[in-house]
């Protein structure tokens, strides 16, 4: 027996995904004509950095359209799982960028020389105001949402870097300590290889059909345990069907299976494990064992095990 209920939110994110990649792609085309004018290589290389981060945005937003697709003959769960790819490949991308970042820095470091410090600064500053207020946009789904966390870590990075090049940028008009800038993109990377490192292991435990990490699993079979008739409970799995859904498949021993005399019995533990545990696609399999009367009979012997 089976039961699921889906809650998408693309309908938000839609409008949200489209001003978000409208103002960062016209921000990368405004960043590029002022450093081929500036001749400045940090800021075309910063260009070429937030266009990169204009295709994870597309990436997370075409991932979040196919989890609404329907399932087919041969994609039997649909492409919910492409959420949790893009996720993956987003937290990829921020670490290379980063690591790309950090050794123009060091470069930087090493060789200091002069830049166009009032550009840096106006372009920064515009910088600050589109990333920031795009990432806006992705803040209250992306504490549930690890596709849509993504995005919006692209997207406060970018604005925290910016605010850095600010930092340096008017530090350096008046001291012409050159090394200011480096340094604090060097920092800024630090915080973002730290945060992205955690979004890249949720993704892996995600892709790996790991338990996601807002279920308590034992809460779930002590759940399980209290639904009368049930004596034991095994061949428990919980896992993302999406960075949106979590599904459920259990074998329950019920001796006397009383909760399937009415059909009302599975719909209440399905809003249950809904409400309480945010599971909306579960699959349970009854088992009659005569001989597991108690919660604490031995299944494996049970089972030939």
């Amino acid at each position: 027996m089976h039961d699921h209920h889906h809650h998408h939110v693309i309908g938000p994110m839609n409008a949200s995904f489209a001003v978000a990649v409208g103002a960062n792609l016209s921000f990368t085309l405004v960043e590029a004509l002022l450093a081929f004018k500036a001749d400045s290589v940090g800021l075309l290389a910063d260009a070429g950095h937030n266009l990169s981060d204009v295709l994870g945005l597309v990436l997370a937003w075409a991932a979040s359209y196919l989890v609404t697709k329907r399932a087919s003959a041969r994609f039997s769960y649909g492409y919910r799982r492409t959420t949790i790819l893009a996720a993956l490949i987003n937290a990829v991308v921020l670490i290379l960028a980063s690591l790309f970042i950090a050794f123009g820095a060091i470069k930087k470091l090493i060789e200091p020389a002069p830049v166009a410090v009032e550009v840096v600064i106006l372009v920064a500053a515009l910088g600050i105001l589109i990333n920031g207020g795009s990432a806006l946009l992705f803040l209250k789904q992306s504490h549930h949402d690890l596709n849509i966390k993504g995005a919006f870590l692209h997207l406060a990075f970018d604005a925290l870097v910016s605010l850095g090049v600010v930092i340096s940028g008017v530090v350096l008009f008046y001291t012409s300590a050159y090394w200011i800038d480096p340094i604090v993109a060097l920092a800024i990377v630090g915080l973002i290889l730290t945060l992205t490192w955690r979004m890249l292991r949720d993704a892996l435990a995600l892709i790996l059909d790991a338990v996601p990490s807002n279920v308590d699993q034992q809460a779930v079979v002590d759940y399980l345990k209290t639904i009368p008739g049930v004596t034991a409970v095994h061949d428990l799995h919980i896992w993302a069907m999406s960075t949106q859904e979590t599904g459920l498949t259990a074998h329950l021993v019920m001796p006397e299976a009383p909760l399937w005399a009415e059909p009302e019995g599975y719909q209440q533990v399905s809003k249950v494990l809904a409400e309480r545990f945010a599971i909306h696609h579960v699959t349970l399999q009854i088992e009659r064992i005569e001989n597991c009367q108690t919660q604490d009979c031995n299944l494996e012997e049970l089972h030939g095990i």
